[in-house]
């Protein structure tokens, strides 16, 4: 395992360069041209021919490359061609915050939510509750968040004024018990946005454990459960559920390296200033360097957590551990 995991962290930097030099060469060869973004409403020459050599665009691709990988290591992205003197840090970081706390929420949500329907669902199965559980998961997913939003603004926001219909800080407000443990209560900005999150997520994770629960279920060890006189209640959670959740691991890998990706469609429409959508704010503005440090971040995130995922279903499935070194 230990070889493994070596062997996986020493193709990151490979990843990484293959991503940010493709999305540098597609950024500068794309149509569009930032420094008009830069200059304003100067349309001079001159003007615009300094600004390129400040920004050191009249050099090759190449040599562009490098310059900016020389910095990126370092942890210097550059500075933002849309909003001046302002680094792409400062920039994307307090908006890559705001969209984990969202994302992390709505993923507790989708798990907590989807886990008993997927075990419910595999308990009923042959009968009308598993195709209705399942059906009905279907149908929300299939929705568009495009047009799940504008009837919750609507309905909530607008119908019985109940909720307010956008914009969210990313401040959470705390109740504290005793003084000692901290609980999170979420923002009444948040409500819409989050219900917008986990509809279209339910449905993945419960057809997932549905899937790993009825095959648990003829095992031979929930048999003997059954015969042993224990309730199904009991079956379900102690046996039935923890030999359920395996596959969910790689899911969990995957979801948390989208957390920090935000959404664009729900932090656009409901005025969330996430990464979402600051980062399509760039794409249309040209925004080079937060075009470049979002990619390379999301592609680093995504690999690790994918890596971290095979570690623990490693730990926890032995025979994964033996297979892998084996091999």
């Amino acid at each position: 395992m230990g070889a493994y995991v070596v062997r996986r962290l020493l193709w990151l930097p490979v990843v990484l360069f293959l991503v940010s030099f493709g999305t540098f060469t597609l950024a500068r060869f794309g149509p569009g041209d930032p420094v008009s973004v830069t200059a304003g409403q100067v349309r001079d020459p001159k003007v615009l021919e300094q600004i390129r050599q400040d920004r050191g665009l009249d050099s090759n691709v190449v040599v562009q490359y490098v310059r900016w990988l020389e910095k990126a290591v370092q942890g210097d992205f550059g500075e933002s061609y849309l909003q001046k003197g302002f680094s792409v840090s400062e920039l994307i970081f307090p908006r890559m915050w705001i969209s984990a706390q969202l994302g992390l929420i709505a993923l507790v949500i989708v798990f907590a939510v989807g886990i008993p329907m997927g075990l419910l669902a595999a308990r009923f199965a042959g009968s009308w509750i598993d195709p209705a559980i399942i059906g009905t998961l279907l149908f929300l997913q299939a929705i568009p968040v495009l047009v799940i939003i504008p009837p919750l603004i609507w309905l909530f926001g607008i119908q019985f004024d109940w909720l307010p219909v956008g914009g969210w800080d990313g401040v959470l407000d705390i109740w504290w018990v005793g003084g000692v443990i901290a609980i999170p209560i979420p923002d009444p900005h948040l409500y819409i946005p989050l219900v917008a999150f986990t509809l279209p997520g339910f449905v993945s994770v419960a057809r997932l454990v549905r899937v790993s629960a009825l095959e648990v279920n003829l095992e031979d060890f929930v048999r003997t459960a059954r015969a042993k006189g224990l309730s199904e209640a009991t079956v379900q959670f102690r046996h039935v559920l923890p030999n359920s959740l395996l596959p969910l691991i790689t899911v969990v890998g995957f979801a948390l390296a989208g957390v920090i990706e935000g959404a664009l469609f729900v932090e656009t429409l409901l005025g969330i200033n996430g990464i979402g959508r600051f980062t399509f704010e760039a794409v249309v503005s040209r925004d080079y360097d937060v075009i470049l440090a979002t990619t390379v971040i999301f592609a680093a995130a995504f690999v690790l957590m994918n890596l971290l995922a095979e570690i623990a279903y490693g730990f926890v499935d032995p025979r994964v551990r033996i297979g892998s070194s084996r091999g």
